[in-house]
């Protein structure tokens, strides 16, 4: 799948993600939560600058910044970090967004000290190479002994099992209307990689309107994970079982090394550029 298909498969979903979730609200606050608890127990307590490098419509970005993170939020889909934008703003939240792709981020390096890459949004990268340089990027921009929390879904047991959907999540609005949303797996011969299709029935008077968006994952087992986080430089790699954290997917927790270098010419470009990227949350997709 190319980036522009994956632009435009998040910029469809957009307006009807949070369909997915029974009660969106209340995953944005558990969710933020639970990564709130691992950041405090690597770097100490907050407020710490967080750039979350692909926040989607916001679930993670804004239960971070409801704790009183500064947090920036990045994404390959306008459409996506336009309604996180709204949503922020709506809530009082301060979440600067821009459209970015991960392998090319719009900031000097050492501007943060996390990097958030949640709800499985890596694995869309389908090849070494790009999964290498979307994580060089997220140390990059790390300072030194930044720390990067990266979810996945937990691939080493389905590559082994292949499943070939997950089960229905029902959501049932204030008036009693109820959406549908489940996914159909079609793995690739290669049985790394597998075509997804995500179906929502969105309730129409006495019928169902169906929406079925496709994109592709490189089904990425934990310890090829950490291996690559360690090729792009990171150190002391740590999986966190969803049973002992409260997220829903394995969290994977590495550091930048604290004896880094300094940042080059290529971060002040993108330092400059990210003047013309970022739109102020306030008064302005991952798919797990």
């Amino acid at each position: 799948m190319s980036l522009k298909d994956l632009r435009g498969f998040y910029d469809e979903l957009a307006d009807r993600y949070d369909l997915m979730y029974a009660d969106w609200q209340a995953g944005i606050t558990r969710q933020g939560a639970a990564l709130d608890a691992l950041l405090t127990a690597a770097l100490g307590p907050g407020p710490h600058r967080i750039l979350d490098s692909a926040c989607g419509i916001g679930t993670q970005a804004l239960g971070l910044a409801a704790l009183g993170h500064r947090v920036t939020g990045t994404d390959l889909s306008p459409g996506a970090v336009a309604r996180a934008a709204r949503e922020a703003e709506a809530r009082g939240l301060a979440l600067p967004v821009a459209a970015a792709d991960m392998r090319a981020l719009p900031f000097p390096g050492g501007s943060f000290d996390a990097v958030v890459c949640a709800d499985n949004a890596l694995p869309h990268l389908l090849t070494a190479g790009e999964v290498t340089a979307a994580l060089a990027e997220m140390g990059r921009v790390l300072r030194p002994g930044g720390l990067l929390l990266l979810s996945t879904r937990p691939y080493g047991e389905l590559r082994r099992s292949r499943p070939l959907s997950d089960p229905p999540r029902v959501r049932t609005d204030p008036d009693g209307q109820r959406t549908i949303t489940f996914q159909l797996w079609h793995w690739h011969a290669d049985g790394a990689r597998y075509d997804l299709e995500f179906f929502q029935l969105l309730p129409t008077g006495a019928t169902w309107t169906t929406q079925v968006s496709r994109t592709t994952y490189w089904a990425l087992p934990e310890e090829e994970t950490a291996a690559f986080a360690a090729a792009a430089g990171f150190v002391d790699p740590v999986w966190h079982d969803p049973a002992a954290t409260g997220f829903h997917q394995p969290v994977l927790g590495a550091r930048r090394p604290s004896a880094a270098s300094g940042t080059g010419q290529g971060d002040a470009r993108r330092g400059r550029a990210v003047d013309a990227l970022v739109t102020p949350g306030c008064g302005a997709p991952g798919l797990g």
